[in-house]
């Protein structure tokens, strides 16, 4: 990642008690979280729109509550990722090329709507807890804390929706 220059021509210095070198991969890594994170929103805000069946209004309320809760993490990311002096990546373009999570083309039922959405809670808390090794090293305790409250939210969503799939 690179810093775009003020106008004088120069980048501006951070200095937060992190180098400028553990700051990148801090950013570079955060940028997948935010990819997976945008993609999961962008996942569940489909389903929302196409869930059809027994459970539709369930679901679709459901699936509401959680897009606009993945909404608002998005811009504490990008944030978090700003804080630390680089650019938020902003285009699907990056995020396709960033995410582990496998975008959903068509309208699969709602039993498959579940367990994509189970799996790509799942992958954006593996691609979070990844992280740790990393913040631990630099003491980057904020976006630790970030991450470890992403997590609770994505561990917690993946274990209602499964839930939804047990007796099936």
């Amino acid at each position: 990642m690179s810093k775009k220059p003020n106008k004088s021509g120069s980048a501006p210095h951070v200095n937060i008690g992190i180098s400028d070198d553990n700051r990148a991969k801090i950013a570079g890594e955060l940028s997948k979280v935010l990819a997976d994170s945008y993609t999961l929103y962008l996942m569940t805000h489909n389903f929302h729109w196409n869930v059809t069946g027994p459970l539709f209004n369930t679901l679709h309320v459901m699936f509401m509550e959680q897009y606009t809760e993945e909404w608002t993490a998005l811009d504490d990311i990008a944030e978090r990722i700003r804080a630390l002096g680089f650019p938020a990546p902003g285009a699907y373009s990056i995020y396709a090329r960033l995410s582990s999570i496998k975008e959903e083309e068509g309208v699969p039922s709602a039993e498959e709507m579940i367990k994509q959405l189970v799996a790509g809670q799942e992958a954006v808390t593996r691609t979070a807890r990844g992280i740790f090794p990393l913040l631990d090293k630099v003491s980057d305790e904020p976006t630790a804390d970030l991450l470890t409250q992403r997590m609770q939210v994505h561990e917690k969503t993946a274990w209602m929706l499964r839930s939804l799939l047990e007796n099936q």
